[in-house]
């Protein structure tokens, strides 16, 4: 993969809500894990654990911990992100987007959800004292007619694309705009 390569999978990442009901590849889930498995974390503590669901029954005992959880009930497979007591949320922020970024470089879709109800996830993934789990991350090969038929619905509502940058971007230290 060349630097251009990278920069267009990182600008054109998308979150897939809709996915085919196959399997992932094991080579493709195995790729995605590693992926994981070798991002950066503060001081190298790695302070997380990946639990995966391939199974429905699973998927749906998870998707219970969200408020918005319908892409894990979509999903053939989803990720918890479980931050073990020496981790950190920006840490785990960093492991989901390689998660995200090593699906896409293998065409497999993603979607990151939030776990709001954490007192769910705990019971769900068994978490001892110490460890949370906030972020899920769904996947699947994606269904792109029901992709399409989502984003033209989104596309209608007004509810996409991107802010200009001058809208979120700030020069020489300052987080407000001077106008």
């Amino acid at each position: 993969m060349t630097a251009r390569d990278t920069y267009a999978t990182i600008k054109n990442l998308r979150a897939t809500r809709f996915f085919l009901s196959k399997p992932l590849e094991r080579a493709d889930l195995e790729a995605i894990l590693e992926a994981g498995r070798w991002t950066g974390s503060s001081k190298n503590v790695q302070g997380w654990t990946l639990v995966v669901f391939e199974d429905a029954a699973g998927r749906e005992r998870i998707a219970t911990a969200g408020d918005f959880t319908n892409p894990v009930r979509n999903s053939v497979a989803t990720i918890a992100l479980v931050k073990n007591p020496e981790g950190n949320d920006f840490d785990i922020g960093r492991l989901a987007q390689n998660l995200m970024l090593a699906a896409a470089t293998r065409g497999v879709g993603s979607c990151p959800v939030t776990l709001h109800h954490t007192d769910v996830a705990r019971e769900v993934l068994g978490l001892s004292d110490g460890q949370s789990c906030k972020y899920a991350v769904a996947f699947g090969y994606p269904d792109p007619e029901a992709e399409e038929a989502s984003r033209a619905k989104r596309r209608a509502a007004g509810t996409t694309g991107r802010k200009p940058a001058e809208d979120m971007i700030r020069r020489d230290g300052r987080a407000a705009s001077n106008t």
